[in-house]
This record gives structure tokens, sequence and C-alpha cells, in this order.
């Protein structure tokens, strides 16, 4: 990885500007290396301004970046990506709400969710998503100001819709408190399970729905080999 800038930035030709706060456990978690290999790849240019590293692994550390880019759609674009290390821009934007026109489409620069736990900005206060679910969109309720992720084909004319990346924020999972667990063990569904494992619960499942009088369909499918 190069974070290096081996010349002087003419900030002349990268005009449109906006500063991240990183917060965190970004240098043991690599979210700090990682946020910068980010903004370079896109096209921009950065600026550690300020960084406070934790004096133990149990502190949490700080930075604030500069990040430049040739013009504001690009500028966007790399705010995008980082946002989903847990970088917020200083400059504090609400949400940008958007009605849906489509029953059963997202409108146009909908953000798309993580599963990491995330906050939207509304009336100038942070709230957090609910039903967190990667891949969906956020919904809000303008009256509770209730945010919670959304399918798409679960979304209904004239739902309001988070679109664009102002006005959220992720926060980036701790990794080194999740060393030794293996998440993909705690779904419902893995192929890394022991396969009587999988029968069993299968067979739980076929016999009470059974004893509740409901039906079952089962689909199969076979590979050929020539």
């Amino acid at each position: 990885m190069n974070h290096g800038q081996p010349t002087p930035v003419n900030t002349a030709h990268y005009p449109a500007v906006e500063e991240i706060e990183l917060r965190g456990h970004i240098i043991d978690s690599l979210i700090l290396p990682k946020v910068l290999d980010t903004i370079v790849a896109h096209g921009g240019v950065y600026t550690i301004k300020k960084i406070a590293i934790g004096s133990t692994r149990q502190h949490a550390s700080h930075a604030l970046v500069e990040v430049r880019a040739p013009n504001q759609v690009i500028l966007e674009t790399i705010l995008g990506q980082l946002a989903d290390h847990g970088a917020v821009p200083t400059t504090q934007h609400d949400a940008r709400l958007v009605a849906a026109d489509v029953t059963g489409a997202f409108p146009e620069e909908f953000y798309s969710t993580t599963n990491q736990r995330t906050e939207v900005r509304l009336d100038h206060h942070w709230h957090p998503v609910a039903d967190q679910e990667m891949d969906c969109g956020i919904v809000v309720d303008p009256a509770t100001k209730r945010a919670r992720c959304i399918a798409m084909t679960d979304v209904e004319l004239g739902m309001q819709l988070v679109c664009g990346h102002a006005g959220v924020r992720v926060f980036p999972e701790d990794k080194k408190q999740n060393a030794h667990s293996f998440e993909f063990m705690n779904s419902a569904v893995s192929t890394e399970k022991p396969k009587g494992v999988a029968i069993r619960q299968i067979s739980q499942q076929l016999f009470e729905t059974k004893q509740r009088g409901g039906k079952s369909l089962c689909l199969c499918s076979y590979t050929v080999y020539k």
C-alpha cells in the first residue's frame, strides 16, 4: 500500500474539498490505511490534518483528514466509499430524503446499506437505523424520525428514503473484539455447518409443520457429470 504523496499537492487541481473524521481502533483494524488507499484509488488526494493514536490497544484513536478531488462528483464518490469505513464529514448535513415514486423500487442515488451499525442525521440529531441488513435502503418515518432498513420489494409509493451518503454514518465492527469468533457459523444457513446438524434442523421443521397441518414444498436439484 502506498500512502505517500511524494510531491506537494497543487490544490488548484483539486478544488473540491471536505474534511472527514475517523474514530475508534482505526490503526490496528487497518481502517486508516484503507481510507487513504480509497482516496488515492478514486483520483483524490489527502492531507492528515490531525491524528491522535491511542496509547494502548484499549484506547481509541482519532484522525482528521482533508480529502480533495478534481471535482465535486469525484469527491462525492470518494466520500461514499469512505462512509462504509466509518468516516464522517466534519461539515454535518442532515440525510437527504426522497419520496419513492414507484412501488417496489428505490429512488435514484438511494443509500445502499451495509451490515454494520448505522445512524442517520435528521433535524440535527443522529438516529439509529433499525433492522440493520446489507444491500437494503433506509426508510424514515417523518413523524417519529424512526429509521429502518427496508428491502426494495417492500418499498411503497411515497415512502421517504435516504439518498446519497450525506447525513449517514457507519460504525465499523471492532475486529479486535471478535478475533476468535467465526461469524459465518452463527448464521441460520451455512455450508460450513456439519451436515448432520442441518439435516436434523430441517427434519424438525418439517415435522412441526406437519403437526400444525401445514404443507412443505421441497425443491431438488442435481448435477449431471459428463
